[in-house]
């Protein structure tokens, strides 16, 4: 395949009692006492990474960073993009704009302090910046970053702006602050999302390459992939008693997403977001 455009391959570093479809049956303050996995995971994917010689923007918990330190010291010393993730994976939609504040000053001092370099980009938990909070953006801006990558511009009961830019924009007026949507596609004049997570494990495998190779060679753009470390890992502890929507979404296919995941690193090209966004003119 002729890889003429390059892509941004991204991980956002989250444990699986993390995810915000289980913050409602496991409490916060149980975190600690639980079963950590995503050191292991997240090694488990920097070593993938660097058998292809693959450089990845790193979304990570403030809330993990504080545990695994050397973990972040080894996503900066292999090349990749330590950015920010929030520090306990709370919504957008959950914060007023003091509190976004302090979580995300909070967080990114922490990654900065241990990784030794500039955060400068952001991923909303859940993808959480909405029509409705769109001040977060100020808030980013005013805090040092340059990107934001948390709008998905899609119809979703859980989060989405249908009618966002697809692509890269600003906005913010006479600001160079970027927000860069995960990937999708247009099929029957709606969006269709083809830029990772449980979508990726959902659909068969060829439909999301022809999704990419689509963005990449017919509309010349970058595309963006996202996954989470406990998407590699069937193993992780089973929650009981959740919702059959939660746990489809959850736990699909997860014993076959490293499989696949090797395959998108052969067919396309893959680097950091700043090196794919933040270059270009």
């Amino acid at each position: 395949m002729n890889k003429t455009i390059t892509n941004a391959m991204t991980v956002d570093v989250e444990d699986y009692f993390q995810v915000s479809a289980f913050e409602k049956i496991i409490d916060k303050s149980s975190w600690d006492q639980l079963p950590h996995r995503v050191e292991n995971n997240t090694h488990r994917i920097l070593d993938v990474f660097s058998e292809k010689g693959v450089r990845a923007t790193f979304f990570t918990l403030g809330w993990v960073a504080e545990r695994y330190p050397d973990l972040v010291k080894r996503i900066v010393s292999e090349g990749h993009e330590l950015a920010c993730h929030g520090y306990e994976h709370i919504r957008v939609t959950e914060q007023t704009p003091e509190q976004f504040r302090d979580d995300i000053r909070k967080a990114k001092d922490i990654l900065e302090n241990l990784g030794g370099v500039s955060v400068v980009g952001y991923r909303a938990a859940s993808y959480s910046i909405n029509a409705e909070n769109l001040w977060a953006h100020d808030v980013l801006n005013d805090e040092g970053f340059l990107y934001s990558s948390s709008i998905y511009p899609v119809k979703h009961d859980l989060y989405g702006i249908p009618d966002a830019p697809r692509y890269i924009y600003q906005p913010l007026k006479d600001k160079l602050f970027k927000e860069i949507p995960i990937t999708t596609i247009e099929l029957l004049n709606k969006n269709i999302p083809c830029g990772g997570g449980g979508f990726f494990r959902f659909y068969p495998y060829f439909f999301s390459r022809w999704a990419l190779k689509h963005i990449v060679y017919q509309e010349k753009q970058s595309a963006i992939f996202y996954f989470h470390p406990w998407e590699i890992d069937p193993e992780q502890p089973r929650q009981q008693n959740i919702p059959l929507k939660t746990r489809f979404r959850h736990y699909l296919n997860l014993g076959r997403m490293e499989n696949r995941l090797n395959h998108l690193l052969n067919d396309f090209e893959w680097n950091t977001m700043q090196n794919v966004f933040l270059t270009q003119p």
